[in-house]
């Protein structure tokens, strides 16, 4: 972990000092607001003058990031999937759409808080050229392109400067150049698996978004494919580049928070579009979509019908559908099982890795799920609903797993303690339990507080960050979106990216790697299955397979 070379031993030991500017930064920071400010007030008066150094210390601001390597080797890149994830995708590696430039340009004259503008101009340059892409719907495939060649960052009127790359329509063409060495997948969730083991065995390394798989067995598949290839694996949770992520293990590790017992997540929305009833795009049609290939793989569609079929689960399947052209499923795939990977794969993955990464807990020991479609009645087969109860005997744990799609009421990730709760989001917040063996002398001296957080730590305290939509706040506030080092703000999919890029220039391991991805689908999946058949579902470590309990 970097050093703050800003900060003198005394400061690192009072978290409170070094943050005299606190008030006039988060008066201005919409995503945190009054309460956040108000919470940081009440501590820094609770404990002015106080040392607790004794019993809570926490190293400097700075997280840990893997550098750049100076005059590293260009990277060649092939873009498969150019959909809603993949042009954010395209964006973190520094290719942006020339009128996606014109909306920011547009936002900040409306808005001069609004910096996002600024900040993507000076995204550093990762020094690669996009020479392939691929999407099976031509007006994405030609935005690919476009945003591709556009290296100098330009707006519609601009010179765009690079070359265009070449349109692939099929993604096994693009793993069959010559002359891209890696590529990013950004598909419908049903196909992941399947391109990521065949990228794998062309020797390209692979950037793919979570969740890892859309069926059990391609799990394995997948794994084997990468660690028999030895290329470069990153799976897509950019949560791992988050500052207050990565606070939070040290805390964790350092047991400030005492035995930790219970954990609590959540991923709560309330808009069409945080349920997945996203925009059907003008000018498509059959004509331009290529249905045959957005239907899956067919040994992989095959896995899933048998599962499904053999569980009497098929009333969660439409095997009559699969073949009928439909916009709504091409653009809402997240909607049906058909496809997706439910909460459990789009949304409960983001905070199970987050878990994952601060208290490296492993593929839990067995999953209880109940829910249901309760809200969006339109036909869709995945829950808008879900609870599951993670549990881990060998670590005395659980996680609780809730979300609903029709409330947005905002639940953070909640580490319960003995001797302190932890809330982490886009910020993290301590408030220490009225009952704690650790810090009891403390607080029978008024020294320490536990009606209100005592520690808070807020990444890039002094900047001013500004929002534009319900979507960026929503993963704003869940530490999604950006993060900071040394005190500038980084988008943390760009971060993530990053690292990928340059853990095959140096020939290192990502922090999302294949073990880790293995760990996440494995997890879901087994959220996901006691969901479908209404039991527990436990992990056998010794076989590394899951096994089924009884129904209840």
């Amino acid at each position: 972990m970097a050093e703050d070379v800003n900060k003198t031993p005394a400061q690192e030991q009072q978290p409170d000092k070094g943050r005299r500017d606190a008030l006039k930064t988060l008066a201005t920071v919409p995503v945190l607001g009054a309460l956040a400010y108000g919470v940081y007030q009440k501590r820094k008066d609770a404990l002015r003058g106080r040392n607790i150094s004794d019993v809570f210390q926490v190293s400097g601001d700075n997280a840990s990031y893997l550098e750049p390597v100076k005059d590293g080797k260009q990277i060649r890149l092939g873009m498969i999937g150019f959909g809603i994830r993949g042009k954010d995708l395209m964006r973190a590696a520094g290719f942006a759409e020339p009128s996606w430039i014109d909306k920011v340009i547009e936002f900040h004259k409306q808005n001069k808080k609004d910096t996002n503008y600024e900040q993507y101009m000076l995204q550093d340059d990762l020094n690669v050229v996009v020479n392939g892409v691929c999407d099976i719907f031509d007006k994405y495939a030609e935005a690919a392109q476009l945003a591709a060649s556009n290296i100098n960052r330009e707006g519609s009127n601009g010179k765009f400067g690079g070359a265009v790359p070449k349109r692939y329509r099929t993604y096994q063409e693009l793993l069959a150049a010559d002359d891209i060495d890696a590529v990013i997948i950004a598909t419908p969730d049903h196909w992941h698996s399947t391109m990521a083991i065949e990228a794998a065995r062309a020797g390209k390394h692979v950037y793919v978004e979570k969740p890892l798989s859309w069926t059990v067995p391609e799990t394995y598949m997948v794994r084997q494919a990468v660690k028999e290839s030895g290329i470069v694996f990153q799976l897509g949770h950019q949560g791992r580049q988050t500052d207050c992520y990565q606070k939070a293990e040290e805390i964790i590790g350092k047991g400030l928070l005492g035995k930790v017992n219970l954990i609590e997540v959540c991923t709560n929305r309330n808009s069409p579009n945080g349920a997945w009833v996203y925009d059907i795009i003008e000018g498509a049609s059959p004509d331009t979509i290529d249905w045959k290939q957005f239907e899956g793989n067919p040994d992989r569609v095959k896995e899933y019908m048998d599962y499904m079929t053999k569980n009497g689960l098929e009333r969660y399947i439409g095997p009559e559908e699969r073949d009928k052209f439909s916009l709504e499923r091409f653009f809402r795939w997240r909607c049906w099982w058909d496809y997706s990977t439910g909460l459990s794969g789009d949304l409960l993955t983001h905070e199970y890795d987050a878990v994952n990464q601060i208290m490296h807990v492993g593929i839990p020991h067995s999953a209880t799920s109940s829910g249901g479609v309760y809200f969006f009645k339109d036909g869709r087969t995945v829950p808008d609903v879900l609870q599951t109860v993670f549990e881990w005997p060998d670590k005395d744990l659980s996680m609780l797993y809730s979300a609903t799609l029709a409330s947005a009421r905002g639940r953070g990730k909640v580490f319960m303690g003995h001797d302190a709760s932890m809330e982490v989001s886009n910020m993290l917040a301590i408030t220490v339990d009225p009952d704690s063996t650790r810090y009891a002398d403390k607080i029978s001296q008024g020294i320490i507080p536990t009606d209100t957080p005592f520690y808070t730590y807020v990444p890039g305290q002094n900047s001013t960050d500004s929002v534009t939509s319900p979507t960026e706040l929503y993963f704003a506030k869940r530490g999604l979106l950006y993060t900071y080092v040394n005190g500038r703000r980084y988008d943390t999919s760009h971060l993530h990216i990053r690292e990928w890029l340059e853990c095959i220039r140096q020939g290192k391991t990502p922090s999302c790697n294949i073990d880790r991805a293995f760990e996440e689908a494995m997890t879901a999946h087994m959220g996901t299955r006691a969901y479908l058949e209404g039991r527990t579902m436990y992990w056998d470590k010794d076989k590394e397979e899951i096994v089924r309990g009884e129904k209840a």
